[in-house]
C-alpha cells in the first residue's frame, strides 16, 4: 500500500480518458497533465473520432493542448482496444451505460462522470471529503457482478449535487438534517460544448435543466447516507430542488436552505462549517484542496467571477450563513462544475483508491 504522504510512486500508473474530445474529457486532459501519479496513456472517443489523432478530432476549447496527448490516436470505447486498467470516463449517458460496464467487466477501474449507475445499491457515489468509506462497496460489486480481478465503478455525484452536499456534509453531521430547499444557479459550461446557443441564454435566465433536479433529489441522501455492511442506508432528510441555467460560463451555485432535528443557530452553523475538513483519508493528495470547504464573512459572496477557482477549483466556498425564518438555517454555495463537479472530483477519487492500495503497484 502507497502512503498517502508520498509524493510519488515509483512510476506512474497508465490511465484512459474515455469521451476524451468533449468539454469534461478535455478538463481530464488539462487537470492530468504534470500530475505525479497518471499518466494518460490513451484517448478513446466516438466511431467519427477513432483513428485520427487527437489533435484532428478535437476542438480544443480552453489553453494550449499538451502536445504529448495532441499526438495520440483516438481509439474506440472499448476494451478490446484499450488496455489502461484505470478509465476515467467523460461519456455522455447516452452510451455511458453500456461502456463503463463493458470495461468494468473486462477488469478496468472506471471513475465516471456519467448518471447511468450512479444510484446502483453496489455502485459507491463519492465525494472524497464526504463519504469516502462508500468506496469499501468496490467489494460487493466486484463480487454481485463478477467482474475481473481490478474491475469496477465508481460514480462521481451530479455537479450541482456535489457543491450542495460539501455545504450539507458538516451540518448533517453536527446537527442531522431534516429538510433541505436548493435553488440553483448553474453555469451553462454544465451544459458541455458547444452547450446553450447563444440566443437562449445571453440576458436569461431559463428555469429548466432536463433531469436536473431529480438528480440532485435524489443523489443527496445516498451521498449523505452511512455504509453498513454491505449496503448504504440513505440519510433521512427530504430534499426539494429548483434548478436555473444562468449566465456565467463556470461555477454553481447553489442557494440552501435546511431545517434540522433540532433548532440551530446560524453561530452553531458556522462553527460546524469552519471547523469541517473532510475524512482524513484525502489529505495531502495531489488533487485535494487545503481546505476543501471555505466560509466568507463577505455580505455579498461568493460570486463566481471572484470565488469560482478556490482551491484550484476543488474548494466549495460558502457565505451569507444566517437564520431563515421559515426553516433553520440559509446559506449559499458556490464550486468549480467542470473541476470539483466532474474530472476533478474523479481523479480525486482515484488517487484516494491509489492511496489505499487498489491499485497494482506502480
Amino acid at each position: 500500500m502507497m502512503s498517502q504522504t508520498s509524493t510519488k510512486p515509483a512510476r506512474k500508473w497508465p490511465v484512459a480518458v474515455l469521451g476524451a474530445t468533449g468539454a469534461v474529457g478535455q478538463t481530464f486532459i488539462r487537470l492530468l497533465q504534470g500530475h505525479p501519479w497518471f499518466t494518460i496513456a490513451e484517448v478513446a472517443a466516438s466511431e467519427r473520432s477513432a483513428g485520427k489523432s487527437y489533435a484532428d478530432a478535437t476542438k480544443w476549447i480552453e489553453g494550449a493542448m499538451p502536445a504529448d496527448v495532441a499526438a495520440l490516436t483516438v481509439k474506440n470505447c472499448d476494451p478490446s482496444e484499450v488496455s489502461s486498467r484505470i478509465v476515467f470516463s467523460a461519456l455522455d449517458s447516452n452510451v455511458a451505460g453500456g461502456v463503463e460496464g463493458a470495461f468494468a467487466r473486462a477488469g478496468a477501474l472506471v471513475l465516471s462522470n456519467a448518471k447511468n449507475y450512479r444510484m446502483e445499491a453496489d455502485v459507491p457515489l463519492v465525494i472524497p471529503e464526504v463519504n469516502a468509506s462508500h468506496l469499501a462497496l468496490l467489494a460487493v460489486q466486484r463480487r454481485q457482478r463478477g467482474f475481473a480481478p481490478g474491475g469496477g465503478i465508481v460514480t462521481n455525484a451530479n455537479c450541482a449535487a456535489t457543491v450542495a452536499a460539501m455545504a450539507l456534509a458538516p451540518l448533517h453531521e453536527a446537527f442531522g438534517l431534516d429538510k433541505v430547499f436548493v435553488t440553483t444557479m448553474q453555469a451553462i459550461s454544465g451544459a458541455g460544448y458547444p452547450g446553450v446557443p447563444s440566443l437562449d441564454i445571453l440576458g436569461n435566465v431559463i428555469p429548466y435543466i432536463g433531469d436536473e433536479e431529480p438528480k440532485i433529489e435524489r443523489e443527496m441522501n445516498k451521498m449523505l447516507g452511512a455504509l453498513k455492511g454491505e449496503a448504504i442506508e440513505d440519510a433521512p432528510f427530504a430534499v426539494s430542488a429548483h434548478a436555473n441555467r444562468v449566465a456565467t460560463e463556470n461555477g454553481h451555485m447553489v442557494c440552501l436552505s435546511m431545517a434540522f432535528a433540532r433548532r440551530v443557530s446560524a453561530e452553531e452553523a458556522l462553527q460546524a462549517l469552519r471547523a469541517w475538513r473532510g475524512a482524513p483519508e484525502v489529505h495531502g493528495l495531489p488533487s485535494a484542496p487545503e481546505l476543501p470547504l471555505v466560509v466568507t464573512d463577505a455580505i455579498d459572496r461568493p460570486q463566481t467571477r471572484r470565488d469560482v477557482g478556490a482551491g484550484r477549483g476543488m474548494t466549495v466556498t460558502v457565505g451569507r450563513v444566517r437564520q431563515d425564518p421559515i426553516l433553520d438555517i440559509k446559506l449559499v454555495a458556490l464550486g468549480h462544475n467542470t473541476i470539483r463537479g466532474a474530472a476533478g472530483g474523479s481523479i480525486l477519487n482515484a488517487e484516494v483508491l491509489a492511496a489505499q492500495g487498489a491499485f497494482d503497484p506502480a
